[in-house]
């Protein structure tokens, strides 16, 4: 996994601006990627990040970096949390939920419709996107069913990010730098 790839799908999380990324990363062996996951959790986890794999497929893993006390946060919302019971998770755990998401991308090829909830996006949106997906305002980073205005600060901050984050990694920034503490 390279860290310009790591930077180029995970900048606003690294800067606290999301609360997780996903991004499918190849991998030659499942040990080696195993140990470079592990090797990025102890260089970030001292910033408040963790990155751990959702699903191997074909020599690629779904890898989700993400701020565990920004998830707990998140899915302590009143909406969220009724999302997530409907589609059978056991709310208040937040371990519990990531598991529970592993379960249903590993029996599925689709990504579930609660996904957005693990990745900051607003719960009014996500509760749009499952139940009324034709309504959509506007299409960015996620698809907007609520706050239009807010949500088109969120992508303009987070694309700016991004750009901002590859130029100090080319000028020689190390991720542990890049990574602002939690």
């Amino acid at each position: 996994m390279s860290n310009e790839m790591l930077i180029r799908c995970c900048a606003p999380t690294m800067a606290s601006l999301k609360t997780g990324n996903m991004f499918n990363c190849p991998f030659d062996s499942r040990e080696h990627m195993t140990e470079e996951l592990r090797r990025l959790n102890r260089l970030l986890g001292r910033k408040g990040l963790r990155a751990l794999p959702l699903r191997w497929e074909n020599g690629r893993a779904l890898v989700y970096l993400y701020r565990p006390k920004m998830l707990e946060k998140d899915l302590r919302n009143e909406l969220a949390a009724q999302l997530l019971a409907e589609c059978g998770y056991a709310c208040g755990n937040p371990n519990a939920c990531i598991a529970r998401l592993i379960s249903r991308l590993r029996g599925s090829r689709d990504f579930p419709h609660e996904i957005g909830l693990f990745l900051g996006y607003p719960p009014a949106d996500v509760d749009g996107f499952m139940h009324r997906k034709h309504a959509c305002k506007l299409s960015g980073i996620w698809k907007v069913y609520d706050d239009v205005e807010g949500a088109a600060r969120q992508f303009a901050r987070c694309r700016r990010c991004t750009e901002v984050y590859l130029r100090c990694w080319q000028q020689g920034y190390s991720l542990e730098r890049l990574a602002v503490p939690a």
